[in-house]
């Protein structure tokens, strides 16, 4: 009897153990699914945002009033970033809309495809990492990492010197600005005091916010920073008797409030006495304002009574320019700096062996630079942060000091403007004036008052490539501090601007006066 109750015992304990490891594997095989299923899901999740991750080299447009325009980003590294407005032009903003699909033959409801490439930050300032400074398209290339560029987060800009585009316009209009007051037509002209100005939460007198106040309105106002430049701000401090404009962040460093902005878009050519010849965005009744960008970027000004006035010599730039013809093998350095036009560096890439024999015509000239100010030039950026270029053994200060270009009847660029790197120097002085700077044994760098620079046409870079041009007349021009990097108290002499009769044999330099870059 008892062996009996034993192996009943015994059965009765392996059909418990075996329940208890069914059960379990049940359990398992349960939580097992589970976890097969929540592993599916985020597989699923991060093969979709795989595919959604922009490639390298995607660019897109932010803070635009609409899907056509904006400030341009690029995305590289896994991040994206701005691009600085150094040397942009309407080339590099074709590159960026074709890339985004608006071409010529583009069908979109509404809209006209009009590209136009804009500048100091008319989107609204950065709001992440420069990826781009110095691009440099010559219209062909598909994607705009394909251009030459300064090399990836190499820069010298700050946030207000974001590049932009408008691709295309939505039911576009023929006016984009207009006067903010008309202009008076009697001669000689009185000022009208219609727009008052005034600078407020400055440190000093000399700097502060632009606040405005309509003549139809009480209400004193702020003025958005889109676009706003030291061209707009030498108005400003010419308006108040304050001097020269030494800087003019788009910023709230002196306060202010996004709701407060009563206008936006204002644009002046630098030469105006008030702000009432000015242009600004024609605002509908009771519309609502849009600043771009993060609503932070209110126009300033610091004002001074002392700035540099670099002025060119047209005189010499007529009387030194040549052609000579030049094998791409004595050319080496200078193509380390982008001197040549893209068809050289095609060239090179294309024909591995014997490219170096290849000849390209060159338009030589002498450029000699008058410090005329009452302050001395000098670099925008530190010393520590100057370039060394091992070829031309010397430091530069500048990434971009003169730009070099040959228009058309149509003001068209026909040859790739150039833009030098300067290492800046007291070449010569008037009487009773000593030289200062010298690029020598890494020297200060600069330009004196009373002192010029001279780039003498022998030297590497101080050219533009013509082997690409056709023989005619053209409009040949050299702008000088035209990005405006350092403050000068008049940009109205900056550029000189030529008749250019340029033939197979000879090139023909006449008509030179002064101008606006």
């Amino acid at each position: 009897m008892a062996s009996i109750i034993q192996k009943c015992l015994y059965s009765l304990t392996l059909y418990l153990i075996l329940i208890d490891i069914v059960q379990f594997a049940w359990s398992q095989s349960r939580e097992g699914r589970h976890r097969r299923e929540e592993r599916g899901k985020k597989a699923s999740l991060v093969r979709k945002l795989m595919r959604r991750r922009p490639k390298d080299g995607n660019v897109r447009l932010v803070d635009g009033t609409n899907d056509h325009e904006g400030r341009v980003e690029v995305f590289h590294d896994e991040r994206w970033g701005s691009i600085c407005d150094d040397e942009w032009d309407l080339e590099d903003a074709k590159v960026v809309c074709r890339q985004l699909g608006y071409t010529e033959d583009a069908q979109i409801p509404d809209v006209k495809v009009d590209i136009k490439a804009t500048h100091n930050g008319k989107f609204g300032p950065s709001r992440v990492r420069y990826w781009l400074d110095n691009v440099f398209c010559d219209g062909t290339e598909k994607m705009l990492n394909d251009c030459r560029h300064d090399g990836w987060g190499v820069h010298d800009c700050s946030d207000s010197e974001t590049a932009g585009v408008i691709c295309a316009r939505v039911n576009p209009s023929s006016e984009e600005f207009v006067y903010t007051t008309r202009k008076p037509v009697v001669i000689p002209r009185r000022r009208i005091k219609r727009i008052q100005v005034e600078l407020a939460g400055g440190r000093v007198q000399t700097e502060g916010r632009v606040m405005v106040r309509f003549h139809d309105d009480d209400k004193w106002g702020l003025i958005c920073g889109d676009g706003w430049s030291l061209l707009e701000g030498a108005v400003i401090c010419r308006q108040l008797n304050l001097g020269f404009a030494q800087d003019a962040p788009q910023t709230d460093y002196f306060g202010g409030d996004v709701s407060d902005i009563i206008t936006t878009g204002v644009k002046c050519s630098g030469q105006e006495d008030e702000l009432a010849e000015c242009y600004h965005h024609d605002l509908i009744s009771n519309a609502t304002l849009v600043c771009p960008g993060n609503g932070r970027n209110f126009a300033t000004v610091i004002c001074t009574d002392r700035l540099p006035d670099l002025v060119p010599d047209a005189y010499e730039v007529q009387r030194s320019t040549y052609l000579e013809d030049k094998q791409l093998y004595f050319l080496q350095c200078a193509m380390e700096e982008n001197c040549l036009s893209t068809s050289a560096y095609r060239y090179q890439n294309e024909n591995h062996y014997g490219w170096h024999l290849e000849t390209r015509r060159l338009l030589r000239f002498t450029a000699r630079i008058v410090n005329k100010g009452n302050a001395d030039f000098k670099p925008a950026i530190p010393k520590h942060l100057w370039q060394f270029h091992a070829c031309h053994m010397h430091y530069h200060s500048m990434e971009v000091f003169a730009i070099f270009d040959v228009l058309d009847q149509y003001q068209k660029k026909v040859a790739e403007g150039h833009k030098a790197s300067f290492c800046l120097e007291d070449n010569e002085c008037v009487a009773g004036t000593e030289k200062r700077y010298a690029c020598a044994n890494y020297g200060d760098q600069g330009i004196r008052v009373g002192c010029a620079d001279i780039y003498r046409s022998n030297i590497d870079c101080q050219w533009i490539d013509m082997t690409d041009v056709l023989p005619g007349t053209y409009t040949f021009k050299i702008s000088i501090n035209a990005e405006m990097k350092v403050a000068e108290s008049d940009f109205s002499n900056n550029a000189v601007v030529c008749t250019l009769h340029y033939s197979e044999a000879f090139a023909l330099v006449s008509n030179c006066s002064l101008s606006q870059p």
